[in-house]
């Protein structure tokens, strides 16, 4: 039955998306799967993001970020920039990266991206090991015509894995059965 639950849920659609942040000066990314539209008047979203993850202290400080929506033309070691290296160790934003800053002050990447969304956190839930942040969206764009880079596809083509921090994670964990 525990398997069960963890294939089921493996069944939720996701987007893969860079989301960035700052503080003080600097900034960092990483890769999400957890993006969601709430409400369209306001725009409103939510990100789900581990506490263990750089990201997510820019995040509680500056209580703002910046989404860029990956396309399926996105290559494993671009997204492996930004998902399996932690921001503490490795400047992301010191290779070569084509990016810019708008009403946020937050880099908006464009390598491999079809848009982009700008959001002010307006609230925070703390759900365990990860934060859902809620907030409205300032800014967007579509930059090219594409599909959409999800989860599925980063698993099916890329052969991708889910990091540790990932809300997907299962390794290592022991799977019980869900009880009401």
């Amino acid at each position: 039955m525990a398997e069960e639950l963890y294939e089921s849920i493996r069944l939720i659609s996701y987007g893969l998306f860079i989301l960035c942040s700052r503080m003080k000066g600097k900034y960092n990314a990483l890769i999400v799967n957890t993006i969601f539209q709430i409400t369209s008047n306001p725009q409103m979203i939510a990100v789900s993001i581990c506490k263990d993850n750089y990201t997510h202290e820019f995040i509680i400080k500056s209580k703002v970020f910046t989404a860029s929506v990956l396309s399926t033309e996105t290559p494993l070691k671009f997204i492996g920039r930004f998902g399996f290296k932690s921001g503490k160790d490795f400047d992301k934003f010191k290779d070569p990266l084509k990016y810019e800053k708008f009403i946020t002050g937050v880099p908006i990447i464009y390598d491999y991206s079809l848009g982009y969304l700008e959001a002010v956190v307006k609230e925070s839930v703390d759900c365990g090991t990860h934060t859902l942040f809620i907030a409205k969206v300032v800014g967007g764009k579509i930059f090219s015509d594409g599909e959409p880079l999800t989860y599925a596809y980063y698993h099916k083509y890329l052969k991708g894995k889910a990091p540790k921090n990932a809300p997907t994670y299962f390794g290592g964990i022991k799977l019980q059965k869900a009880k009401l």
